[in-house]
Parts: C-alpha cells; structure tokens; sequence
C-alpha cells in the first residue's frame, strides 16, 4: 500500500484515500488524536495517537522544536564505592583521575599509591572562603565534637585508583545519595564518615529547647547538603523507613541515626512514675512525624560504651537498667543519651 493510502473516520464515514502529509492536516489538536484512522502498516481502524507517525508529528506541531533539555551540572565528584563485610564494614571508594573524597581525620583504612592525601581546616568542599571563613567552619565543626580538620583523598595517579574507609564499631555503613533524598540530610553527629568532594558538612542547630537539653545527641547535629555520594555508619544493625505525612514513631534518643529535613524532630516524657523509675528508658523519647525517610540504628555506641564500662567497674548487671541497678542521672534524663 502506497503513502497515499490513510483514511480517517468523521462521523462514522470514511474520508480518503490521503497522503500521510495531508491526515496529518486534518489532526492539528491533541484532541483529534482520538479520531480513528486507517492506513499502511495498520490492520484495524486505530486512534490516531497509537500511530507513531502521527503522534510524532503531532507532539512537534504548533511551534518550533522543543529545545533539548540541557545537562545537569552536578557540584560533586561522581565516586564508586563498594561496601565490604558484615558486622564490622568497610567501604572501598573507587576515584577517576581528578576526583576528591572528603573523610572525618582517622576514617582512612588504607590507599592505592595513586592517591593524594590533604589535611583541612574546615569544610574542604565550601567555595570561596577565606582564613575567617575555614576558621569559622572549624569552630562549628568542634561544636559537634568532631575534629577541627578533614581529610581529602585525590586520585592523582594514573588509572583508577582506591581509598577505603572503616566503620569505628559494629554496625552498618549506608550510602545516601543526596540527589535522590532532595539534597539534604541531617545526622547525628559521629555517624559520618566520608562523602564525594561537593558535599557540604555543616553543624545543625535543633531549635526546640525539649530536644536541646533532654534530645540524646542535643540540639547539634551535622548538616549535609549536596548532590553527590555520602557515608554514614550506624551502630548495630541499621533500619531504614519511609514515614508517610503525620505518621509518627517514638524511639530512644540514641537510636536516630539520620533524617530528612522533612521530618520533625521531637522529645516527649514516657509517661507513668513506673514507667520512668523502672523501665530503663530515661525520662524521654524521641518522636519522629513525617513526611520523609528516616533511618535508626539498632546498637549506639553510648549504649555498647556504658555496658562495657558497667561491667568493667563491676557495677553491670541485669538490674543495671532501673534505678535499684545502680542506674546514673544521665541515663535516667536522657536514655542512651
């Protein structure tokens, strides 16, 4: 069948024989794409939209070409990384020649000769800034107890080549990809670990004054913004959720390991005399409301910390965890703390 063999169906009346260019005339709407139409290469009356040939045309009619869209520039390194083992975890990132990860000062576990290791006052990813400003980023950095500096691995050899990271404890290492958390997460203060050249670690202030003084790890957490690859680890075992909008959890105030700005971040009492001088869990807990992701952690390091120092002291035991077991202020005010 010719080009010239295309009929269309106007109140249940054939219209043609028609060249192709002449239908597509007769369909100058996105409405009129669900006229049916017949032609080469169809076996059956079809809407006009199902026909590749007229929903292309269609899609470029009525004005001039859609621009293609341009590329994202992205504003951190673009790292390959591979987690290892179970309980006690490393990362392995993989660097094209030129590109940087950021670490916390002895995160490093070893590296390829081919990498360039820098040490840095402040944030080593904050464009333009001057002595005050890195001296300004190290101050909030020794806020959350961190190190004044960071670390930076550069691939400077030929080739690809690896740097790898430690987790300090037992737990989890997790990989966020900033991009697709819209940009930003907020972690507790030792959980970071490493990050592509790019992301900003900043300090996070908790503006309620519940979660300032009775909040586990207190109103400073750190920010982390960017579009690139960060590593964070997680005490125990990690647990990672979705809380829809108004959807609430209470957890203990050691447990939270990050969370979406989206998310509200709260303390509440536990409630009941008995509930407080004998349940172990401190005086408060924290709430969490979506909507957003949120991720826990199943063992804190102040909470593996304290049984191991309990039990050094000889003042461990199964009654460590009411007031009859020898229970201290810090774990009755602010469970793991």
């Amino acid at each position: 069948m010719s080009d010239n063999g295309w009929y269309l169906l106007e109140n249940n009346k054939p219209i043609g024989p028609m060249t192709l260019a002449n239908l597509i005339a007769r369909l100058p709407s996105e409405a009129a794409m669900n006229t049916l139409v017949y032609g080469p290469g169809l076996t059956q009356w079809t809407e006009a939209k199902h026909v590749p040939q007229l929903r292309d045309a269609n899609r470029n009619a009525g004005g001039p070409p859609i621009p293609p869209i341009p590329p994202r520039v992205r504003r951190s390194d673009e790292i390959d990384y591979v987690i290892n083992g179970s309980e006690m975890q490393y990362v392995e990132v993989t660097l094209d020649p030129g590109e940087t990860v950021i670490a916390e000062s002895g995160a490093m576990m070893y590296m390829t000769a081919g990498i360039r290791m820098e040490t840095h006052l402040g944030d080593p990813s904050a464009q333009n800034q001057g002595f005050m400003g890195k001296l300004l980023s190290a101050g909030r950095r020794a806020l959350t107890g961190e190190s004044l500096f960071m670390t930076t691995f550069t691939s400077s050899g030929p080739g690809k080549q690896t740097v790898a990271f430690a987790s300090p404890y037992p737990g989890k290492i997790v990989a966020l990809h900033l991009d697709e958390l819209g940009g930003e997460i907020i972690c507790q203060k030792d959980s970071f670990l490493a990050a592509a050249k790019g992301t900003e670690v900043s300090v996070a202030f908790q503006k309620r004054i519940g979660v300032a003084l009775f909040g586990g790890e207190g109103f400073i957490m750190q920010r982390l913004r960017g579009d690139g690859i960060a590593l964070i680890h997680a005490g125990g075992t990690l647990m990672e959720r979705t809380l829809a909008p108004g959807e609430t959890i209470r957890l203990d105030t050691g447990c939270l390991v990050a969370l979406q700005p989206t998310v509200d971040y709260d303390i509440q009492t536990v409630g009941g005399i008995k509930n407080t001088l004998f349940g172990g869990e401190g005086l408060f807990l924290a709430t969490l409301t979506g909507p957003g992701k949120v991720w826990l952690q199943s063992l804190p390091f102040s909470r593996l910390a304290g049984r191991v120092l309990a039990n050094a002291t000889g003042a461990g035991g199964k009654d460590e965890g009411n007031v009859l077991g020898g229970i201290g202020l810090g774990t009755l005010f602010g469970g793991d703390d």
